[in-house]
């Protein structure tokens, strides 16, 4: 997969869970885009350690204890 393809689906992630966060009122669905929030950064943890540094997991272990 693409570098630029994982980095727009993460942005759209990150908006969704942006505005989701903005406009909920009830805080079970705050905390749902929330954590659409955090599994876009996940993501981008994750391709920019396989793109720049594929031999070490640095990236992806960050992602497993954040």
């Amino acid at each position: 997969m693409m570098l630029e393809h994982v980095l727009v689906l993460s942005a759209y992630l990150f908006s969704v869970g942006l505005y989701g966060l903005i406009t909920s009122q009830n805080m079970v669905r705050a905390l749902m885009c929330l954590e659409l929030i955090l599994n876009a950064v996940n993501l981008h943890f994750v391709t920019f350690s396989d793109f720049f540094d594929s031999r070490q997991l640095k990236g992806a272990i960050f992602s497993i204890l954040l």
